[in-house]
């Protein structure tokens, strides 16, 4: 693909998202060298800022702005808010308040909540807007339904206890986290939900949203004062359409091991991005914090045309929820061995799977050094024993196969 030197017209980098992965890219950037105009686009009025504590610091009213602290200004990055992208030719950027031209472009627009056909009255969680709003309704009493039992529902429900809602929750899966972990484990968090005074309903599928209440798919009402719907995201590149980048099924940009797109000078990075992982074996869309972190500097990186490894990093992320620390690290398959570590009734567990002895991925409640320990694991590709891998006891560094 063409390099960065190669590309005529102008000396300018836009990044077009400005989540973390966009703020990241751009700063990168410029500590990396980059002695050209860097402009950082962003559809929502606000300064780039973190998404995590939303569900967490935010709706508990512990804090009111997760802006990330750079100084734009000082690093000569101009960032423009409220400026949303409708299409892409080569060279230029389209926006709703005019084109912007590029000799590089990154493309790290995130990706956007699943809405529930016919659920106008829903609310979602995405934006700093979103959290606000949503914290202002919670009060002591409000009978509030939530569908999805995934990682936001659970972060939403457990903000919704402490402000004294009551909480009911719809998964139309078998246990919660369906489509990240298997049912043995969701369904020993499930015990969770129970704990914090959470009614879990699992199972069953949600047909519409009405004033004040809930329908179910098996005719029954949910008396819901307010609705929050966490049924996952999709990538956010409708805007892309016509443009000739490539996007796979679920609209994620096919980027390669340096992140560039199939057009010279466009690059992608962040939420909305699918990049092969030699690690896994296959294609990977990765929707969490660590991602964007990494792949927006590491798409300022390939930007500045360093000599950097290919773009395959251990998957990794976290989720507060009832009181507890849950941390997840690379990625299993279902032909993975689970190992457990300790029992879901004990304060702190463990799953651990393992590929032809191999660390694969690895799933912590509340216990760290787990984390911290199988992460290396699996980023060497350390074989390991499974006896002394499944005792709780052994810490994980002394489990490597002699």
């Amino acid at each position: 693909m063409t390099g960065v030197a190669e590309l005529s017209g102008t000396d300018q980098v836009v990044v077009v998202g400005a989540g973390l992965a966009g703020a990241q890219c751009a700063l990168k950037l410029r500590q990396g060298g980059w002695r050209g105009r860097i402009t950082l686009v962003g559809e929502e009025p606000h300064a780039p800022y973190d998404r995590p504590p939303l569900s967490k610091d935010v709706l508990l009213g512990k804090s009111d702005s997760t802006t990330l602290d750079i100084d734009y200004a000082h690093l000569g990055i101009e960032v423009r808010t409220g400026l949303r992208a409708t299409g892409l030719t080569p060279g230029v950027l389209h926006t709703d308040g005019g084109d912007l031209p590029y000799g590089s472009l990154v493309i790290a627009t995130g990706a956007v909540p699943r809405a529930l056909p016919g659920a106008e009255r829903a609310h979602l969680l995405h934006t700093l807007d979103d959290a606000l709003a949503l914290r202002a309704l919670l009060r002591p009493g409000l009978r509030l339904v939530l569908v999805g039992a995934g990682w936001i529902g659970a972060e939403v429900s457990t903000a919704a206890r402490e402000a004294g809602c009551e909480v009911t929750v719809v998964e139309a899966g078998p246990a919660p986290l369906p489509g990240a972990l298997p049912t043995a484990i969701g369904s020993a968090m499930a015990a969770w939900y129970a704990e914090a005074g959470v009614d879990l309903r699992c199972g069953v599928g949600v047909a519409a949203v009405e004033p004040g209440a809930v329908l179910l798919a098996d005719g029954s009402h949910l008396p819901a004062d307010e609705v929050v719907v966490g049924i996952g995201a999709r990538p956010a590149t409708a805007w892309l359409a016509g443009s000739g980048i490539e996007l796979d099924r679920s609209g994620a940009v096919v980027v390669d091991a340096r992140l560039r797109t199939n057009l010279p000078g466009v690059l992608a990075a962040g939420d909305c991005v699918s990049y092969p992982s030699a690690r896994a074996g296959a294609r990977l869309a990765v929707q969490h914090w660590d991602h964007a972190l990494q792949s927006g500097e590491a798409a300022a990186a390939a930007v500045l045309g360093t000599d950097a490894p290919p773009y395959d990093p251990v998957p990794y992320f976290w989720s507060e929820q009832f009181g507890r620390m849950v941390q997840y690290a690379g990625r299993h398959t279902e032909g993975d061995r689970p190992l457990w570590r300790g029992s879901p009734q004990d304060a702190s567990w463990a799953v651990l799977w393992l590929r032809d002895g191999v660390p694969s991925a690895l799933l912590t409640v509340d216990r760290p050094r787990d984390l911290t320990q199988g992460r290396k694991l699996i980023e060497r590709g350390t074989a390991l024993d499974p006896a002394r891998a499944a005792d709780p006891a052994v810490p994980l560094k002394s489990a490597v196969a002699g």
